[in-house]
Parts: structure tokens; C-alpha cells; sequence
């Protein structure tokens, strides 16, 4: 009876530091509800954010980022600009560098979206404030 012997070559894929992601999930609260950071690499984050019924986050601006959210669950109205749009399950929007925005959550169940950032930098340092409904712009 013939032996044979099975072998299996492994190759490793050499993936340099400054283009892999690093899972961080963590989470922070907030006055208006959360944030989740589920990923971050170089030149990108993912978050999960959820804003209460009734809730609304900062009219602000970023410098060194945009963002695309897309909505998991519940209703967001967004304000980009000049244009107030509503958005529901499944819909998504896209909000340029320089550019005012605002989230808020009119509806009754809270609203869940996955953020995408894109930017040379995003810290949440680089978050100029318009207006707040908690007090956190700087005078």
C-alpha cells in the first residue's frame, strides 16, 4: 500500500503599518446618545452612532474630514449646507470637508447609522461647533 505524505504551503501577505486597520470598538456617550469606533486605519474610521428620539448633534464643520452616513435604522434629518434633507433605512448621505452639517433624530425609536470618515486627520478635536444644544461651543 502506498504513503503519502501531505504537505501544505503557507505564504504570509506582508501588509505595511500605515495601510491596516486596527479594530477599536470602543464606545463613548454622549448628551445627544453614542458613538461605537468599529474601525480605524490610515485615512478612514468607521463609527456607529445612535442619537435619541428627539436628540440632535451640533451644528459643526470639519476641517481635515468628510463623512457618508448611511442609516441602519430609524429617521435622521439632515441638515448639509443649505439643504435639509430626511432619510430612513437603507438611505445615505454625503458631507463634504468645510461644509456645516448637523444630525437629529425626529422620530420616536432612535436612529442608527454607520459613519464613514475620510480625511489626513480625525481626531474629534477637529470639530468646530456652531451651535449646541449642550452648551459645548466655545465663546
Amino acid at each position: 500500500m502506498a504513503r503519502y505524505q501531505e504537505t501544505t504551503q503557507t505564504e504570509t501577505l506582508h501588509i505595511p503599518p500605515s495601510i491596516t486597520s486596527r479594530g477599536v470598538a470602543a464606545t463613548e456617550l454622549r448628551p445627544w446618545g453614542a458613538f461605537t469606533v468599529l474601525e480605524e486605519g490610515r485615512g478612514y474610521k468607521i463609527k456607529r452612532i445612535e442619537v435619541k428620539p428627539g436628540h440632535r448633534l451640533s451644528l459643526q464643520m470639519h476641517h481635515h474630514r468628510s463623512e457618508h452616513w448611511i442609516v441602519v435604522s430609524g429617521t435622521a434629518r439632515v441638515t448639509c449646507g443649505e439643504k435639509e434633507v430626511l432619510l430612513s433605512n437603507n438611505e445615505s448621505t454625503y458631507v463634504p470637508q468645510c461644509t456645516s452639517h448637523r444630525l437629529e433624530n425626529p422620530g420616536v425609536i432612535p436612529l442608527v447609522l454607520i459613519e464613514v470618515q475620510n480625511g489626513e486627520y480625525l481626531g474629534e478635536d477637529d470639530i468646530i461647533r456652531y451651535q449646541d444644544d449642550y452648551a459645548r461651543t466655545k465663546d
